[in-house]
């Protein structure tokens, strides 16, 4: 069994600057958030069907999540996860993994640089340059996340084809 683990940086949000909230709550802009919709658009295209949909809590990657649920219609499927927030890492990884034990593919919405640092342990070390919007997609072995091979780093540009 190959265990599909989707990595999907949220969108383009406000910069730090520009906002003057709390960060948790940094929302997409109207551009990240109309090209985080072709992209979703585009992965359900391409038969892009996670049997479950993780984010992390903070706004940007939720409406990241939100809006790419919505357009591979598998909105009952996103569930919050605070691990994967700020201090993700690949022990966290696998105690989602072990939550979700009967799927066969995840996504995971989350942010940099934890993303990028994740994908590279499970696939044996080396530098990713995560695009906001990107999507990496990592195939397992088993659930015990190792030897993952890195089946694909796209940018949002390369998803829409735009």
């Amino acid at each position: 069994m190959t265990l599909r683990l989707y990595f999907l940086r949220h969108g383009k949000a406000w910069s730090r600057d520009a906002w003057h909230g709390d960060d948790y709550l940094r929302p997409l802009t109207d551009a990240g958030e109309a090209l985080v919709r072709a992209e979703g658009r585009a992965m359900k295209a391409m038969g892009l069907a996670p049997d479950v949909i993780v984010t992390s809590p903070m706004a940007r990657a939720r409406r990241t999540a939100e809006i790419v649920a919505e357009e591979l219609g598998r909105s009952e499927l996103l569930v919050e996860d605070q691990r994967l927030a700020h201090g993700f890492d690949a022990r966290r990884l696998a105690e989602i993994v072990a939550r979700h034990a009967g799927a066969d593919s995840l996504m995971l919405v989350g942010h940099e640089p934890e993303l990028s640092a994740t994908v590279a342990e499970l696939t044996g070390g080396g530098r990713l340059d995560f695009k906001k919007g990107g999507l990496a997609r990592v195939d397992m072995k088993s659930s015990k996340l190792e030897d993952g091979i890195l089946a694909c780093l796209l940018t949002p540009a390369q998803i829409t084809g735009e």
